[in-house]
């Protein structure tokens, strides 16, 4: 083999050589990237998996129905029902995103309250109920309470608000803030008192 041969012998191995350490290179930098690409795959999942993230039941069409004694005292009904219990959640709460129906009844089964809005959330341990948005309540007499924001608190036996409320009765509208009542919405008071306006009521 002449001197050429033995030169150009030489440039082919180290071409060769080159253009495969250049393909090991980009095989080592794609192995790369599609490890970290899958630690942040996985990395999120653990996060969107973790107890903290996700709801422990969610129910859909839900009526649920509360007694004391086999008594029932009250009624609820809701399009969807998500209940947040596990070991991590600080305060248990089952919430209700598209709104919620409370009827109240007495030991008779005569319904002494109804309770609607478009969001809710019960709170387990205080058995204490937060409404938001669009919030009615009606009582026996026929009184109704609208409000954006109303609480529930049946261990304190309470119904309260610190948002502006207006209740319409037969004869009279009242409107104020700071409002509280009994669980029945029989008894009520403002601290704070914006307005009463009396209506005329005529027989047909």
């Amino acid at each position: 083999m002449d001197i050429k041969a033995i030169k150009y012998r030489l440039q082919s191995i180290r071409n060769s050589n080159s253009h495969k350490w250049i393909k090991l290179g980009f095989l080592s930098i794609a192995t790369w990237l599609a490890i970290v690409s899958c630690e942040n795959d996985i990395e999120k999942i653990k996060k969107f998996s973790s107890s903290e993230e996700l709801p422990t039941l969610t129910a859909e069409g839900y009526e649920l129905i509360y007694t004391d004694s086999t008594v029932v005292r009250y009624k609820v009904k809701t399009p969807e029902m998500i209940i947040h219990s596990n070991e991590n959640e600080k305060e248990p709460y089952t919430e209700f995103p598209k709104g919620v129906h409370i009827i109240q009844y007495d030991a008779r089964m005569n319904i002494t309250s109804n309770i609607t809005s478009q969001y809710a959330k019960n709170f387990i341990k205080d058995d204490r109920w937060e409404a938001k948005n669009n919030v009615v309540a009606v009582n026996q007499k026929g009184d109704t309470l609208k409000t954006e924001y109303l609480v529930w608190d049946k261990k304190k036996g309470r119904i309260y608000s610190d948002q502006f409320v207006k209740i319409i009765r037969e004869d009279q509208v009242t409107t104020g803030t700071s409002f509280e009542s009994n669980l029945d919405f029989t008894e009520y008071t403002f601290k704070n008192l914006k307005g009463q306006m009396y209506v005329d009521v005529q027989e047909k």
